[in-house]
C-alpha cells in the first residue's frame, strides 16, 4: 500500500475529472449524440482486455438470430486509423486494430473504427442503412454515444485494489455499476462487486476453445491430442495473459509462457524464440503474427458461454427486452 501512497492525490485527481465529466453531460452541458438505431455498449471499469470481444461476437451471433441486423464499432485501439475507418476481413491490424480486424473475420456484420463513436456509428449507417441496432466494442466511458443498454465486463482480476488511476485499475469507480443494465463475469466473481450489482442481472461467461487453426492461413486445424509431448511455446498480448494459459493447461498442455502486452505489435524478433518447436497463440494475436512466425504455429478460437444464475434473466432476454421497448429504424 505504501508504494502507492504518492500516486493517490493524482487518483484523486482523475475521480473528480471523471465525475465532472459524468456530471457534464448528465445535465447536458455536454451535449450526446443519438444514432438512429438503438446502441449496446459492451465495456468495463478497469482498463486492459476482460473478454468484451468475445461476447460482443455472443451478443451480435444471437442478435442476428432473433432477426435484428446489427453492425460493430470499435474505436480500433492499437490501429493507427484515428478517423472513421471500415474494417474488412484483409485489413491491416497497424492501422484498424487487432479486435476490429477479429470482429470483422468472425462476425459477419459490418464493421467501422474510429476514436468518435458516434461519428463510426453515422457512417456504419450510411453504408448499411438495413442495419438496425450497433454494438460498440468498449466505449463505456464514450458518454457523447448515447446508449440504449450498457454490458459492463470482469473478469478474474475484478475490480483490483479499487482505486482509479493511476493508483489502481479503474477508469470510473466501482459505484458507476448502479447506471448499468447487466454484468457479465469472465471468470469468477468478486463479492463486493456482485453485492453492489444486486439489482442487475449477472451473468456468468466462460471461453470454450477445443480445436487450433492453421496461424499460417491454410485451412488446417488440430486438436490438442496432436500436440502434447511436443515442445510447445504459448505467448498472449492479451489483457490477462494468464487466462489464456489457464485454458491451454486445462487442455492438458504442456508449454513454455510468454506473456505480452495488451494490443502488442509483434515483431518477428519477439517470436525468434519458437523456432526449434510449435507456437501456440490466442486468435486475437494471429491476426498480427500471420507472416511472423518462425515455423508452425496455431491459434485457439474460443466462444463465450453464457449462464445466468437461478431466477435471474439471461443478457439475451435483458437485451432484447429492452430493444424490443423501442421501435428499430
Amino acid at each position: 500500500m505504501s508504494a502507492l501512497w504518492p500516486l493517490l492525490p493524482f487518483s484523486w485527481l482523475f475521480g473528480a475529472l471523471v465525475g465532472l465529466r459524468r456530471r457534464l453531460y448528465r445535465t447536458g452541458l455536454l451535449a450526446a449524440a443519438c444514432l438512429p438505431v438503438p446502441v449496446v455498449v459492451v465495456g468495463n471499469l478497469t482498463v486492459g482486455g476482460s473478454g468484451k470481444t468475445p461476447l460482443v461476437l455472443w451478443i451480435v451471433r444471437h442478435l442476428r438470430e432473433a432477426g435484428w441486423r446489427p453492425g460493430i464499432i470499435s474505436r480500433g485501439h492499437g490501429g493507427s486509423a484515428g478517423s472513421v475507418h471500415p474494417v474488412a476481413a484483409d485489413s491491416q491490424p497497424a492501422v484498424v486494430g487487432d479486435e476490429p480486424l477479429l470482429l470483422a473475420r468472425r462476425s459477419g456484420v459490418p464493421v467501422f473504427v474510429g476514436t468518435d463513436r458516434v461519428a463510426a456509428g453515422h457512417a456504419l449507417l450510411a453504408a448499411h442503412p438495413d442495419c438496425d441496432v450497433i454494438v460498440s466494442d468498449d466505449g463505456l466511458q464514450h458518454y457523447r454515444l448515447q446508449r440504449s443498454l450498457e454490458v459492463v465486463v470482469f473478469d478474474g482480476r475484478g475490480a483490483g485494489n479499487g482505486r482509479l488511476l493511476p493508483a489502481g485499475p479503474l477508469r470510473e469507480p466501482v459505484q458507476r455499476l448502479r447506471e448499468a443494465d447487466a454484468v457479465v463475469w469472465n471468470g469468477s466473481r468478486e463479492h463486493r462487486i456482485e453485492e453492489l450489482a444486486a439489482a442487475l442481472p449477472q451473468v456468468s461467461m466462460r471461453l470454450a476453445g477445443q480445436r487450433f487453426v492453421a496461424v499460417a492461413g491454410e485451412a488446417r486445424t488440430c486438436g490438442a491430442d496432436s500436440l502434447r509431448g511436443r515442445r510447445l511455446y504459448a505467448i498472449a498480448g492479451i489483457g490477462d495473459p494468464r487466462r489464456f494459459f489457464a485454458q491451454l493447461r486445462a487442455l492438458d498442455l504442456d508449454f513454455e509462457e510468454h506473456p505480452f502486452p495488451d494490443h502488442h505489435r509483434y515483431r518477428a524478433a519477439d517470436l525468434s524464440f519458437a523456432a526449434d518447436g510449435v507456437l501456440l497463440m490466442t486468435e486475437k494475436d494471429a491476426v498480427k503474427c500471420a507472416g511472423l512466425v518462425p515455423g508452425e504455429a496455431w491459434a485457439l478460437p474460443v466462444e463465450a458461454v453464457l449462464s445466468a444464475g437461478p431466477g435471474q434473466p439471461g443478457l439475451l432476454e435483458k437485451i432484447l427486452e429492452k430493444l424490443n421497448g423501442r421501435a428499430p429504424a
